[in-house]
């Protein structure tokens, strides 16, 4: 056994010794060692001994710090005690070397927090003492929990002094530091050169793709995830009149997708595996939409539907159902209301369409399960000139957004009865508000034609949206969530610009 006896820092001398007097050791079967100590314009010193048992002493002295390879040359220790002293601070490479040492003591220090990895160089390691120390257990501590979790080391108990909430408690026992201790961030992933108005997502086969609507371009944009060089690329291209919106539906292993016109008609189009693209399908007859403003697929009772809103003064919102070789108009919701937006929703086990309008307030359509149609029900008071209205589910309530280019959009919760507001958001020149979610993080996108769009994140403590980033779109008319390949991107549509895609990431505030 050795120790040194006197003020030191581990690594770095207070005093230069002149002699190894400071240094005692017992036993009877050595192995060579040598620690450095280095300061000011003394590289290195190296004191060499005989150390019997591979143990090492340092207890009841006054040491406050352990700097990197304070152990070199240390090969074959097995035991080493940093007892009662009065460290503050370990490096990261402090015990780098110690391949052989299996106990570890730094009981009775004035440790509170540990580097990350700081015992990583311990393959052999077998018991830590950690005792008479008190650790703030924050982010800083992420690791060092994360580490006690995986080790096969017996390890004493590791007490928090902070912060307030776990003071005192162990640091095995808190549940997690996910949240305390992660944050996340839109970066930008990729930029598509050319405007668009929508954007749909879909998979098929195990792949991923998106349907970009372009209308000064006269395409519907489909592309794939190329697993390979990590980006979406072009995959196939529709062509047509002023397109605002396409979206695909998923028939059994058939895919299709309906692409709204301003002009020449509405078409549907289907994939033909023999040309690899889409090919023409069916029309949608142009009596009954002539201005699509936005397309909303749906199922009920294992029955495929879309409706489309038409906002045009002489409209005539139509719901189409598929029957086994198309699809064909099924309900005429009404006309003569310029709807902007139609939503389906589960209310209370029960299927519902919410209809937005120009010219009233947005109206809650209830399927009858006798006549097989949609039948009114209720409607959302005080809330007119609505543009786009998107419901979501979070925590097992749901809400519903209502976007208003003039005053303040809305986020609203429904009580059992109805539809109560719980938050207002100024948005002049909005045209969408639109939820998404990744994993459990829950967002609004706020889409401003007059200045930075807007990112809310909930807040599960204060239930409401916090502001979290602004990122700058020009004319933005719709946001889309995408995952693939484990990663969560977020599609941002420009009238008057790029279209953009950022990648939501996480980030861990421990490193």
């Amino acid at each position: 056994q050795c120790g040194w006896r006197g003020g030191w820092q581990l690594g770095s001398r207070l005093s230069r010794p002149t002699s190894k007097d400071g240094l005692s050791c017992s036993g009877d079967q050595g192995v060579e060692g040598q620690v450095a100590f280095n300061q000011g314009q003394w590289h290195s010193e190296h004191f060499s001994w005989r150390i019997v048992d591979v143990n090492y002493l340092l207890n009841s002295n006054s040491f406050t710090v352990i700097r990197d390879d304070a152990f070199a040359g240390l090969f074959h220790l097995e035991y080493l005690f940093i007892e009662g002293n009065k460290i503050e601070t370990i490096s990261r490479n402090a015990f780098r070397g110690l391949r052989d040492l299996t106990h570890l003591s730094l009981a009775n220090n004035h440790l509170k927090a540990l580097p990350r990895d700081v015992f990583s160089d311990l393959d052999s390691l077998i018991e830590l003492d950690l005792r008479g120390n008190k650790f703030e257990c924050d982010c800083k501590a992420k690791w060092l929990f994360l580490w006690l979790k995986m080790t096969n080391s017996t390890v004493s108990d590791v007490l928090c002094i902070g912060p307030a909430e776990y003071q005192d408690k162990k640091l095995n026992d808190v549940t997690s530091f996910d949240y305390e201790c992660t944050t996340t961030d839109f970066v930008i992933h990729q930029i598509l050169p050319y405007q668009s108005v929508s954007v749909d997502t879909f998979n098929s086969k195990n792949d991923v793709f998106v349907a970009i609507a372009q209308p000064s371009m006269e395409n519907c944009m489909v592309l794939e995830w190329d697993h390979i060089e990590m980006n979406f690329r072009s995959y196939d291209n529709i062509t047509g009149q002023s397109i605002v919106g396409c979206k695909a539906i998923l028939v059994g292993d058939q895919v299709f997708v309906v692409v709204a016109q301003l002009f020449g008609g509405s078409h549907i189009y289907k994939y033909d595996e023999s040309w690899t693209k889409f090919v023409k399908f069916q029309d949608i007859e142009v009596s009954r939409i002539s201005k699509p403003n936005d397309i909303e697929l749906f199922e009920i009772d294992s029955e495929m539907f879309f409706v489309i809103a038409d906002s045009s003064k002489a409209g005539l919102s139509t719901v189409y159902k598929w029957n086994n070789k198309g699809f064909y108009s099924y309900q005429s919701l009404h006309e003569w209301f310029r709807d902007t937006d139609a939503e389906f929703l589960d209310i209370d086990g029960k299927s519902h369409l919410i209809l937005s309008s120009r010219s009233q307030v947005p109206i809650i359509l209830q399927w009858n399960k006798v006549s097989k149609k949609f039948v009114p029900h209720s409607e959302i008071p005080n809330m007119e000139d609505v543009l786009a209205v998107k419901s979501f589910r979070m925590q097992d309530n749901l809400y519903i957004t209502l976007t208003r280019f003039i005053g303040d959009s809305r986020v609203m919760k429904w009580n059992s009865k109805q539809f109560v507001e719980i938050q207002a958001l100024p948005s002049r020149g909005a045209m969408t508000l639109q939820p998404f979610s990744f994993k459990n993080n829950y967002y609004l996108a706020l889409g401003s034609d007059y200045t930075f769009s807007q990112i809310y994140q909930w807040d599960g403590e204060k239930k409401i949206f916090r502001l979290f980033k602004e990122i700058y779109v020009q004319a933005p008319r719709s946001f889309t969530a995408v995952s693939t390949d484990r990663r969560d991107f977020f599609f941002a549509s420009s009238f008057k610009g790029n279209t953009q895609i950022f990648e939501h990431i996480i980030i861990d505030l421990s490193l």
